[in-house]
Parts: structure tokens; C-alpha cells; sequence
């Protein structure tokens, strides 16, 4: 099993890219595996990690089809959505409330579901 190759911070050469650098670029991995790594040294920490892709084997990002698109939309509106009142919030609910922020006091909740 070979090893991958490792980088010094901001010294790879070309023709690698971070996932998030192939994204910037309208591209994705592709199925590739894993090609190099880029290490960040840090004192009297382990080193940061970002791992490395060929940017000449990425593939073009897949378009969003309609039917994704409508898939999103009813994630996004399930998130905004309010358990408690089933109210849209217009925001998206913090996960530490869990509810919108009307019903986090049962006052002001009670008088939203009275109208």
C-alpha cells in the first residue's frame, strides 16, 4: 500500500485541488480517490489536514434538476417550519430552541394561535 504524498502549507503544486477549490471551479472528484495531502503545522497540536484531489481526473458538477430543486425547496420549508404552531417562522428554527422563537415563551405563542 502506498503512501500519499504530503505538502507543506500553501506549496502543493499544481494540478491539486481541495474539495472546496474543485467546487469554486465547477467541478467534483468524480469517484477519484484521494491523491495527496497538504499539512499545516501548529504548535503543540497535531497538524491540520486538508486532503488533495487531481484536478485533471474531476469531473463537471452535476446540474440540478427540477425534480432536486423541488426536493430542496421542501427541505428548506420543513426547516422553517415551526413543530409547535406549525407556523412558517421565515427563518429557519434554531436546533437549541427546537421551536420558533414566539413559542419559546407560551405567552406570545398563545396569542399567534388565537389569530
Amino acid at each position: 500500500m502506498a503512501t500519499l504524498p504530503v505538502f507543506r502549507w500553501r506549496l502543493a503544486p499544481d494540478g491539486y485541488a481541495t474539495y472546496r477549490q474543485l467546487r469554486a471551479l465547477g467541478l467534483r472528484p468524480g469517484g477519484q480517490g484521494v491523491a495527496a495531502q497538504v499539512e499545516r503545522p501548529r504548535r503543540k497540536r497535531p497538524p491540520l489536514v486538508a486532503y488533495l484531489y487531481r484536478v485533471d481526473r474531476a469531473l463537471p458538477v452535476r446540474p440540478m434538476t427540477p425534480a432536486r430543486w423541488a426536493a430542496l425547496a421542501k427541505a428548506n420549508q420543513a426547516r422553517r417550519t415551526c413543530p409547535q404552531c406549525r407556523r412558517d417562522a421565515g427563518y429557519v428554527i434554531p436546533a437549541s430552541l427546537g421551536m420558533c422563537v414566539p413559542c419559546t415563551s407560551p405567552d406570545s405563542c398563545d396569542s399567534l394561535r388565537s389569530t
